[in-house]
C-alpha cells in the first residue's frame, strides 16, 4: 500500500550476503527488475471486481502541459517494456492544449488483441481562458459523453449531440479521477484552473469517485532528483511538492504519486517504470474498490 513520502523503496532492501562492490552496480539492477516485475504481475493478473463492470475506467485531467497524454504513454512503455506514442503529446511547452478530443485509450497486453481490463481517458488542458469546460468534465465523469467528442471552449455539450450519452451505466461512468500537476510549476498554477479543478472534484466526492494525483516533471522540481531518480522519496523538495498539491486540491498526501514520465528517453528504465506501475497498481485498487462497494452496497444501476 502506498504511504506516501514514508513509503520505503522497495529496492532499498538488503541481500543477506552483500555482494562484493564490483558486482553492487549489477546486484542493485537485478533487485530493481525483480521489484518492477512483483508490480507487472499483480497488475496483470487483475480483474474488476464487479460483475458489472468488466473495465475500470479512469479520467486524467489536469492544466495545459502538465503531462497527461504523457502519463498516458508511460504507463504503455512500463508495461510493455519500449517506447510507445499512442497518446500524442505536445514536446514544446504552450498555454494551448495539445489534446482537444475526449480520447480513451486501452492499455495494451503483450499478445496480439490482449488488453488489461483498464482504460484512460484524456482530455484537453484546463485554462483560466478558452479551455475545456468544467460542465464537460463533470458529464465525463457521470458517463454522459463518448469518446470522440471534440471540446468547444465556448460551450458545453447539449444532449442533442451525437456524443452525448443520455442514459450511461455503471460501465459507462468514470471509476478513478486523476489529476495531473507538475511539480516544478505547481506553485504558481493559475487560481482559476485550481478553482475548476476543485470543482471537478467536488463533483466526485459527491458520486463517490476516489481521486488521486500524479506529480509529474519531479527531476524539473528537484536537482537532486534530477541527478539520482531514487532520492524521490528522501528529497524535502519532493515532499514539499507533494504537500502543496494536497493543499491545493485538498487530496491526501497518501493518495499522491511523483513520478517522471518518458519525454525524451528512447528506451526504458527500471525506476521511472517502478514509479509509474506504483502509481497504476494504487490507482487500479481504489477504481476497483469504488465498484465493489457500488455492488455491495446496492447502487450498481
Amino acid at each position: 500500500m502506498h504511504k506516501g513520502v514514508a513509503r520505503m523503496w522497495p529496492f532499498k532492501k538488503k541481500p543477506e550476503q552483500p555482494p562484493p562492490p564490483e558486482n553492487e552496480t549489477a546486484w542493485r539492477t537485478m533487485d530493481w527488475k525483480s521489484d518492477k516485475q512483483k508490480l507487472l504481475t499483480t497488475i496483470k493478473s487483475f480483474q474488476p471486481g464487479n460483475p458489472e463492470v468488466d473495465t475500470l475506467r479512469i479520467l486524467l485531467h489536469g492544466p495545459v502541459g502538465a503531462g497527461k497524454s504523457s502519463f498516458f504513454n508511460s504507463l504503455d512503455n512500463a508495461l510493455l517494456g519500449r517506447i510507445t506514442t499512442r497518446a500524442l503529446a505536445h514536446s514544446v511547452q504552450t498555454d494551448r492544449s495539445f489534446t482537444v478530443k475526449y480520447q480513451t485509450y486501452k492499455l495494451k497486453k503483450d499478445e496480439f488483441g490482449s488488453y488489461y481490463p483498464l482504460t484512460f481517458s484524456d482530455i484537453a488542458g484546463m485554462q483560466s481562458e478558452g479551455g475545456i469546460r468544467t460542465g464537460d468534465i463533470i458529464k465525463i465523469l457521470g458517463g454522459h459523453i463518448t469518446s470522440g467528442y471534440t471540446f468547444n471552449p465556448r460551450s458545453s455539450i447539449t444532449e442533442d449531440d451525437p456524443k452525448y450519452n443520455r442514459e450511461p451505466n455503471r460501465k459507462d461512468r468514470i471509476h478513478c479521477l486523476v489529476a495531473v500537476l507538475p511539480a516544478n510549476t505547481v506553485s504558481m498554477t493559475d487560481d482559476d484552473i485550481l478553482k475548476q479543478m476543485r470543482e471537478v472534484r467536488e463533483k466526485a466526492r459527491d458520486l463517490g469517485i476516489p481521486q488521486v494525483i500524479i506529480m509529474t516533471k519531479v527531476d524539473e522540481a528537484c536537482p537532486l532528483v534530477k541527478s539520482d531518480l531514487q532520492k524521490i522519496y528522501t528529497s524535502k523538495k519532493i515532499k514539499q511538492k507533494m504537500e502543496e498539491c494536497s493543499v491545493k486540491l485538498g487530496v491526501p498526501v497518501s493518495c499522491i504519486f511523483p513520478v517522471k514520465n518518458y519525454h525524451e528517453e528512447n528506451a526504458t528504465n527500471v525506476i521511472m517504470d517502478i514509479l509509474i506501475l506504483d502509481a497504476l497498481k494504487n490507482i487500479v485498487n481504489f477504481a476497483n474498490d469504488h465498484v465493489e462497494h457500488k455492488l455491495v452496497s446496492g447502487e450498481d444501476s
